[in-house]
């Protein structure tokens, strides 16, 4: 069978329609899972700050913990959805899992140096979970071509960078990272997610 060639026109034809499909395809409104991770996310971070605050106990900073219950619930639910997988999907969803891979291997890698040391301090997690999550929101706004999800994150890398730069000059850490970090999903996740949803509803 002879394969057809596409022209120049018909290739970026076909891209395009492969985006559109992959904005609808990331849930039934494109922001959704935007909305779902950073209402959770800041919601957690300010629950974990105020309980701190209150308590005066840095206990509480386990409850990072449930992000990775929350991870393992999205992921269910996502592979549950029935929907035609396009190219670019793939493409995004190999991204993300390289990303996941790197919040495990960096979990492990803290605590197993931690156990080695005799001192397992994982607050290394949030400053480097603000990297991998940004860097995945910035590069799935590149693929999709949505300028709200390519630049917000940059307020998740100065956050970043701020929070490494503290634990090299003064190797400690304060209540105030966990607000930091609530608000960097504010303006990463929440209001992008919110603005993709009502662009979608003006198309619609």
């Amino acid at each position: 069978m002879e394969e057809k060639v596409l022209t120049e026109k018909e290739s970026l034809e076909l891209i395009s329609q492969m985006i559109q499909a992959t904005k609808k395809n990331r849930a039934v409104s494109p922001g959704k899972e935007l909305l779902y991770w950073g209402y959770f996310t800041s919601i957690l971070a300010l629950t974990i700050y105020l309980l701190i605050r209150f308590t005066s106990s840095g206990i509480w900073s386990w409850g990072w913990m449930l992000m990775f219950v929350f991870w393992g619930f999205s992921f269910f639910v996502h592979k549950r959805e029935k929907t035609v997988v396009t190219y670019i999907d793939k493409t995004i969803g190999q991204v993300w899992q390289v990303l996941g891979w790197m919040f495990v291997i960096t979990f492990w890698v803290v605590a197993i140096f931690g156990a080695i040391y005799g001192r397992e301090d994982f607050i290394l997690m949030m400053p480097l979970s603000l990297l991998y999550c940004g860097l995945g929101i910035s590069i799935t706004g590149i693929i999709v071509r949505e300028p709200w999800m390519i630049y917000p994150p940059l307020l998740s890398f100065t956050i970043c960078f701020y929070m490494l730069q503290v634990l090299v000059i003064s190797h400690y850490a304060t209540n105030l990272w966990n607000l930091l970090f609530g608000l960097s999903f504010v303006v990463t996740y929440i209001i992008p997610g919110h603005i993709i949803n009502k662009k979608s509803k003006v198309k619609c």
